[in-house]
């Protein structure tokens, strides 16, 4: 739990070093400055200009830009079928900018295994998490490698990445969390006859309460089964939708003591507050939760330590 805990929660302060760093002199360059002068950053300098936050990032700040290279736009151009930037609306383009764009001068050092806010905003106007993974090299959202970290600039600091971070979906969140490797097994099992990747990647908004791992692993062994394919799909079926609320971003300020949650299966929990946030199950089994808040574009997640049955 203490280790789940951990890799839920920003830590700063944790001693993480990229593989390749470097320093700009004195820091005299603003972070857009640092990017206009490194040719591999172009294309962002050009996305920054049409997005009209090219001002916005030569201000005080201090900012911690993620900066996509050149071969990573193109990729991105790429995977949605368009020539250029300018087919890419201003406004969506902008999202996906400021989903690079942390408030504070976060360096590498300062990293750790876990969720932090962008500038980018989702659902009434709730700020974006991006996960950050230090514990096989760095990768932020589970794809984009760092390639260059600590260039310093005036007003912050810039690590250049390898991929852009497009607005991650409630799936996206729980495909770069590798504690939720089990509750993706689940979700993507062949025979359950619901494309729940679909249907979670849709436009929501959804609130997905998802149990790690370690919970997966406690309902096993509470219904000695094996493995997932023990669980009849009818059962996994009803037990997986039980965990989404459909078109609501429910964040953890809205719940409260005694809330009772409709879910898209159709059943009810309840969410208790006067020890902790958790929720009891229609059969009465309580689950904690354990991180919450984490914001994508289409709805919100948040971690419990028990899979919740209808």
């Amino acid at each position: 739990m203490k280790n789940f805990l951990f890799v839920l929660l920003l830590t700063l302060g944790s001693g993480v070093l990229f593989t390749s760093c470097k320093e700009d002199g004195d820091g005299a360059q603003s972070v857009v400055d640092l990017a206009i002068s490194n040719e591999n950053l172009s294309i962002l300098v050009d996305a920054l200009q049409r997005a009209d936050l090219a001002t916005t990032l030569n201000g005080d700040g201090p900012f911690t830009v993620l900066a996509p290279t050149n071969a990573a736009f193109t990729a991105l151009l790429n995977t949605l079928g368009v020539s250029s930037l300018n087919d890419i609306p201003v406004d969506q383009l902008r999202n996906i900018l400021l989903n690079h764009v942390i408030s504070g001068n976060v360096r590498s050092t300062d990293l750790a295994t876990g969720y932090v806010a962008t500038l980018a905003t989702g659902p009434n106007n709730s700020p974006i998490s991006l996960y950050v993974d230090i514990t096989s090299g760095v990768k932020f959202n589970g794809t984009a490698n760092v390639s260059t970290a600590d260039i310093i600039g005036s007003n912050g600091v810039v690590h250049v990445i390898e991929q852009v971070i497009t607005i991650p979906t409630v799936v996206n969140h729980a495909l770069a969390n590798p504690n939720f490797s089990t509750l993706v097994a689940a979700l993507t099992r062949p025979d359950l006859g619901v494309d729940y990747v679909s249907v979670l990647s849709g436009n929501g908004p959804f609130t997905v309460f998802a149990p790690t791992n370690a919970a997966f692993a406690a309902l096993l062994q509470e219904l000695g089964a094996s493995s997932l394919n023990d669980i009849p799909a009818a059962t996994l079926n009803a037990v997986l939708q039980y965990h989404v609320v459909s078109g609501a971003n429910v964040r953890a300020s809205q719940l409260s003591n005694n809330q009772q949650v409709t879910t898209f299966q159709g059943g009810q929990f309840t969410v208790t507050l006067s020890d902790g946030a958790k929720i009891r199950d229609a059969k009465n089994r309580v689950a904690n939760i354990i991180a919450t808040d984490v914001q994508g574009g289409n709805g919100v997640v948040h971690a419990i330590d028990k899979v919740i049955l209808p």
